[in-house]
């Protein structure tokens, strides 16, 4: 059962998503603690390949008030991520070769660990930014007139 904590909206608005991977997450005691309260940001949050390992940054996770005396938590901190070695070779051939890069699409539990869903993804141009606006906002007017039209009907 995949329960999710965070989710990144903005990357489906900026970027084509073109493959899902799930990645297991290093994180500290505090930060669990802070998640599972649901202090967490990730509008922000991109995959970066350093040393042939992942490593995701712009993953804000606030302290609690009742964090520890002897931990200094830092909210901004790059977080490594977990894959395999042949799965991290193919990303990192993907992102150096076809112009891909590695965007963040959401937090979740499993298996009471915390995964990361990360895309490859191609940015989206102006012009596709505006289409996706558009359509989003056809859809709020559809759902507004329909629900305008049954609610008169009845």
């Amino acid at each position: 059962m995949s329960n999710t904590i965070a989710e990144n909206r903005r990357a489906r608005f900026d970027y084509h998503l073109e493959e899902f991977h799930e990645a297991g997450v290093v994180l500290q005691g505090w930060e669990i603690k802070a998640i599972r309260e649901g202090q967490v940001q990730m509008t922000d949050g991109y995959v970066v390949i350093r040393d042939g390992e992942l490593y995701l940054i712009g993953l804000r996770i606030n302290a609690l008030r009742s964090a520890s005396t002897h931990v200094h938590p830092e909210p901004d901190r790059t977080k490594k991520l977990l894959m395999h070695k042949a799965e991290i070779r193919r990303l990192i051939g993907k992102v150096e070769q076809k112009g891909f890069t590695l965007v963040p699409v959401n937090l979740h539990y499993k298996g009471g660990r915390v995964k990361a869903d990360i895309a490859l993804a191609k940015g989206k141009a102006q012009h596709d930014k505006r289409e996706t606006e558009k359509k989003r906002d056809w859809e709020r007017e559809k759902g507004r007139l329909m629900r305008h039209k049954v609610s008169s009907a009845a």
